[in-house]
């Protein structure tokens, strides 16, 4: 499902007279195709539609106009700006020290998920209200559901325990005339994923989730650390460590981890294996895959996909799975797709 990479040219050695200069990183180099956030932004387009970004905009040390990705203020705002330049998304917000995830990274899963679909499909991505998605845990920013309606007019479904972040997501989707195709539940049972969210009747083409990732609130702030000295903006001026991209306990950590959480969101898939055609999760550590594939084989899954992404620096990937055989999936396909 992921394109071949170019092989990356031979670097050449600098010149011994010339003074060294830091060579910016590739940036976003293999982002899926469809994804609208290839190569540089474009500050002054973002700033036209968005002019509280300007007071956000630094020069990086490789001369190139950014953000400080180390300010939660600054990633707020400038995602605000990409859900509008690129999305049309008009009035976005989250409260203070909600999750603030990077748009292209997220846009990237829903792209490949399309994928996904399109696999099953003739090479054609099935879109608008004939497709609907279940977004496990969408968080106060629901960008998912934002991104996902807005390229491809599919419907969802976000759950997520948290009232303030359901009431933060409510007010996105209803300043956004969005009410209709995107709808919004809580899951009242803290101790359950999916068992007592659906309703009778409901079916699902796709469920997405960006699951906990850490085991304990110490080692997600150890790991914004981390990223925020990644980011060369270790100043010993301020506090640390710093969720620079917010976060609220549910959104970073749970008990047992990343891996407790999707193997039991697998273990709970078990019980919705007609209502769902495929499953999904980030895994953000491929030392849980492991744990994850012998979790798959427990719960009965037919067939199952590890789909890697690759943002700049950053790799990622997802899990996705199915309980129905490949003469299931078409008739799923004639019954729901097909006009």
């Amino acid at each position: 499902m992921t394109a071949p990479r170019t092989p990356k040219p031979a670097r050449k050695k600098p010149d011994a007279a010339s003074p060294s200069k830091a060579t910016a990183p590739r940036e976003k180099a293999s982002l899926h195709p469809r994804n609208r956030h290839q190569g540089r932004y474009d500050f002054p387009a973002l700033i036209k539609t968005t002019p509280e970004l300007a007071k956000y905009v630094i020069t990086n040390p490789y001369g190139k106009e950014s953000i400080d990705f180390a300010s939660p203020d600054a990633v707020r705002v400038f995602n605000r700006a990409l859900l509008k330049a690129f999305y049309g998304i008009q009035h976005w917000d989250i409260p203070a020290d909600y999750l603030c995830p990077p748009v292209p990274g997220r846009a990237d899963y829903v792209h490949f998920l399309a994928d996904l679909l399109a696999s099953m499909n003739d090479g054609k991505v099935p879109r608008g209200a004939i497709v609907n998605v279940l977004d496990i845990g969408m968080g106060a920013n629901c960008v998912y559901p934002l991104i996902g309606n807005s390229e491809y007019r599919w419907h969802f479904l976000g759950s997520e325990i948290d009232p303030t972040a359901v009431a933060a997501a409510r007010a996105i989707v209803q300043s956004n005339d969005l009410s209709k195709v995107i709808q919004l539940r809580q899951q009242e049972n803290r101790k359950h994923i999916l068992i007592g969210l659906l309703e009778p009747g409901e079916r699902f083409d796709l469920t997405m989730c960006n699951p906990p990732f850490h085991a304990s609130m110490e080692e997600a702030t150890k790991g914004s650390e981390r990223k925020w000295r990644a980011l060369g903006k270790a100043d010993p001026k301020r506090k640390l460590p710093v969720l620079n991209f917010g976060g609220q306990s549910a959104e970073l950590w749970c008990e047992g981890g990343e891996a407790r959480f999707v193997t039991q969101l697998i273990a709970e898939s078990a019980n919705f294996q007609h209502k769902v055609l495929w499953f999904s999760t980030l895994v953000s550590k491929a030392s849980n895959l492991p744990a994850i594939e012998t979790a798959l084989k427990k719960a009965g899954v037919l067939e199952s996909q590890v789909v890697e992404m690759s943002q700049g620096q950053k790799q990622s990937r997802f899990v996705a799975w199915t309980f129905q055989t490949k003469s299931e999936q078409q008739i799923w396909r004639r019954e729901r797709w097909v006009r």
